[in-house]
Formats: C-alpha cells, sequence, structure tokens
C-alpha cells in the first residue's frame, strides 16, 4: 500500500477542493442545496474555496470573504452538516495522510459546527 502525501502545496488544495465537490455534486442530501436552492456558479465557487482553503491550510492569506452570511439563508440542518463532513473526511483521507491533512479535518469540524449552531440560533430567533 503506497503511502499518501500530506497537504503542502496549491495543487494539493486543488485535488482536495475538486474532488469534494465533486462527491458533493454527487450527493442526493446536499446537491439539491448547492444547485437546486443555492445555485452554485461553480466557476466561482472553486477558486474561492481553493483561497480559502489555501488560507487555512497553507497560511497563504488569500482568501478575503466572510463565508457565513452565504450559508445563513440555506435551507440545511444538522443532518446537511454531518453530511458535509462525512463526505469532506473521505476527500481526505481518499487523497492525503499527515499532519495537514488532520488540520483540515479539524478545521472541517470547526466550520460546520459554527455554521450549524449559527444558523439554528438565527433560525430560533426568527420566529419569536
Amino acid at each position: 500500500m503506497a503511502l499518501l502525501p500530506d497537504i503542502h502545496t496549491e495543487a494539493d488544495i486543488k485535488i482536495l477542493v475538486d474532488s469534494f465537490y465533486d462527491k458533493v455534486n454527487q450527493d442526493d442530501l446536499l446537491a439539491p442545496v448547492f444547485n437546486g436552492f443555492a445555485h452554485v456558479n461553480w466557476p466561482s465557487h472553486l477558486p474561492a474555496m481553493y483561497d480559502f482553503w489555501s488560507s487555512l491550510l497553507l497560511g497563504t492569506s488569500r482568501y478575503r470573504g466572510r463565508p457565513f452570511p452565504k450559508h445563513l439563508p440555506l435551507p440545511v440542518d444538522a443532518a446537511h452538516f454531518q453530511r458535509w463532513l462525512e463526505l469532506f473526511y473521505a476527500t481526505v483521507h481518499e487523497n492525503f495522510a499527515g499532519p495537514v491533512a488532520e488540520e483540515a479535518k479539524v478545521r472541517a469540524l470547526n466550520i460546520a459546527t459554527m455554521f450549524e449552531y449559527r444558523i439554528r440560533k438565527h433560525n430560533a430567533l426568527s420566529i419569536l
């Protein structure tokens, strides 16, 4: 069994992002949210995601956006975030191994946890 590389280069980030979103686009739970509800413009979204993950994992500081507000109107709940994490973890496991790959999983868990909490909190408050 060949050892998998860790995440060290922009090419690695591209593999991570492209492989992950290939899974998302084929997923019965997530694809309708991304493509049906949000109508994601993939040619612009993917480069933004390269910048996002490059900033987090390689320290490039290229990402300048605010990701949470774009997610607030999405019809998602804990099941969507769990599935997002499952696909992300699977993508990391299939392509990478090492400290940065582990950091990617920790970052993804933190993002999913915070986004799910903030969306749930906002939705609960919005009906009062």
